[in-house]
């Protein structure tokens, strides 16, 4: 897997990121996926391997899965390899027919934002916590110049090098956290951190990370769990909080305006505003574990610990 890296580290070469950036990420790159100790990854590496060469005819990334087409399609192999790396949380996506329904229709978040986003042409994005790159191809059909998604996820990075085989989108994942990165990076025009926020101890130091990394006038694109109320509600959940054990801090907008405000972000612009349903975040043949019904309290009024349902909030900024 290192040797698929070799293009973006030239391209990181190519737009002035310095030599110790560089080495810095090429080093952690290399110590994270060398020897990985995951039980499954012999099957999800045997898998990837087995993938056929196919001539591939179209690439299309507007499309709420995203689609390759080609010639000479093994039909039967293809599915069976992308199967060898489930479960898929993110997606869909369409490989030569073989049609990946993830547990979340990640089109639907997309379809919400993607009118009200910054420009991404020839920008330099950043996407924190991107899993298997759904967001990065759908971002693909916007002509930026460099996409960057950092994930600690081995099978996401797996899932997402497993359609990069076919899209040769460009784009890469680095199977790091925020935290990994250089301090003061400052290189990215916008930088996306979606579905992060609540799982950080810490929400003011993962926002005041996030400013390090982007720009001054760039943007940030920060999408999380919110509970109603005003600038003094939040909630920390005492256990779960729908059956997640890693929910830390969930602010209400107006807090959440207030602490972006106190970090060095101005503008900011609520543009979204959803509750999660079963539509949206569903179990399915290819992410067959529980899913957003099993963790609602038996009518659907509730979480099933008795918090509020799911509500989710996307937020553009603008670093000072």
């Amino acid at each position: 897997m290192l040797a698929l890296y070799k293009p973006f580290w030239k391209k990181l070469q190519e737009l002035d990121f310095s030599e110790k950036e560089i080495s810095g990420l090429q080093r952690l790159t290399q110590d994270k996926l060398r020897n990985p100790k995951q039980g499954d990854y012999p099957r999800w590496r045997e898998a990837l391997r087995s993938l056929p060469e196919v001539e591939v005819s179209a690439v299309d990334y507007s499309c709420h899965a995203i689609r390759c087409e080609g010639k000479n399609v093994e039909h039967g192999l293809i599915d069976s390899c992308y199967k060898g790396l489930m479960p898929w949380r993110k997606g869909p996506f369409d490989m030569f027919g073989c049609f990946i329904d993830s547990e979340w229709q990640s089109w639907m978040k997309w379809n919400r934002i993607q009118q009200k986003l910054p420009a991404l042409e020839n920008k330099l994005i950043l996407d924190v916590g991107c899993g298997n790159g759904y967001y990065l191809f759908r971002m693909k059909a916007h002509k930026p110049l460099l996409l960057m998604g950092i994930d600690p996820g081995l099978l996401q990075i797996m899932q997402f090098w497993s359609v990069e085989k076919y899209t040769k989108s460009a784009a890469a994942i680095l199977p790091l956290t925020l935290e990994n990165l250089p301090t003061k990076l400052c290189h990215f025009d916008v930088v996306f951190s979606m579905g992060v926020l609540y799982h950080r101890k810490s929400p003011i130091h993962h926002i005041m990370e996030l400013a390090d990394t982007i720009k001054q006038g760039g943007h940030l694109v920060l999408e999380t769990l919110v509970v109603e109320g005003d600038e003094m509600t939040c909630l920390l959940p005492q256990g779960r909080y729908a059956q997640m054990r890693n929910v830390w801090f969930l602010p209400s907008v107006a807090m959440l305006r207030v602490m972006l405000e106190r970090n060095g972000f101005t503008g900011v612009e609520c543009i979204d505003v959803t509750q999660t349903t079963t539509k949206e975040q569903r179990s399915t043949k290819w992410m067959k574990f529980h899913s957003l019904t099993n963790f609602l309290n038996q009518d659907k009024t509730k979480t099933i610990e008795g918090y509020a349902l799911p509500l989710r909030v996307t937020l553009i900024a603008t670093k000072k």
